[in-house]
């Protein structure tokens, strides 16, 4: 018979006067620590900015773009939210475009927004108007800046199916409007 290569050690098989003493030793640190204040609390509201509760950004569905379709209705292709002018309230921006069959539709960047109590989201600023004939290749809101590339056309002769100018477009808000940069200058495509 061989020996195990350690020896049975009585610690090592409980009984229930083990279990009792655990379970009394719990019943002490609980009990202490119902006794015992917690740590008074640190945060604090910065001064003068009021707390809200967070809010959904403004829902893009039954909003009534100002984009003329004529028989053919308005499609959001793309939206991002975010708080775009700091007051705490996040922003819906959507590309939209009219739902054409054939070509390359242009599209417009709308800013929508939502007040206390108000029924639906409304437009409060248009970034790129369908007018410019621009289609939007990327898109994003980060940090409250719209950021986005624009496909455009160098001339009317230009045909919609091929844009042959690509812009980078960045667009905040500043002064009480949305002030557009481009970081780069438009480049042929």
């Amino acid at each position: 018979m061989q020996q195990p290569a350690v020896p049975e050690l009585a610690h090592t098989h409980t009984r229930p006067i083990h279990w009792v003493a655990t379970a009394t030793a719990v019943a002490g640190v609980v009990a202490l620590s119902s006794l015992l204040p917690p740590d008074s609390a640190t945060a604090a509201q910065a001064p003068g900015r009021p707390v809200r509760p967070a809010a959904a950004p403004p829902a893009t569905e039954g909003v009534a773009f100002p984009l003329e379709c004529g028989p053919v209705k308005a499609v959001v292709e793309r939206k991002a939210s975010g708080d775009l002018d700091g007051d705490g309230r996040p922003e819906t921006v959507a590309v939209v475009h009219c739902d054409a069959g054939m070509s390359t539709p242009p599209d417009g960047v709308y800013v929508l927004t939502q007040g206390d109590g108000a029924i639906r989201p409304r437009v409060v600023a248009t970034l790129v108007d369908p007018k410019d004939r621009s289609t939007v290749r990327d898109f994003a809101v980060r940090d409250g800046v719209v950021l986005a590339t624009l496909l455009g056309y160098s001339s009317s002769d230009v045909p919609t199916c091929c844009p042959d100018v690509e812009e980078d477009a960045k667009w905040q808000w500043g002064n009480g409007a949305f002030v557009r940069s481009s970081p780069a200058d438009a480049r042929s495509v």
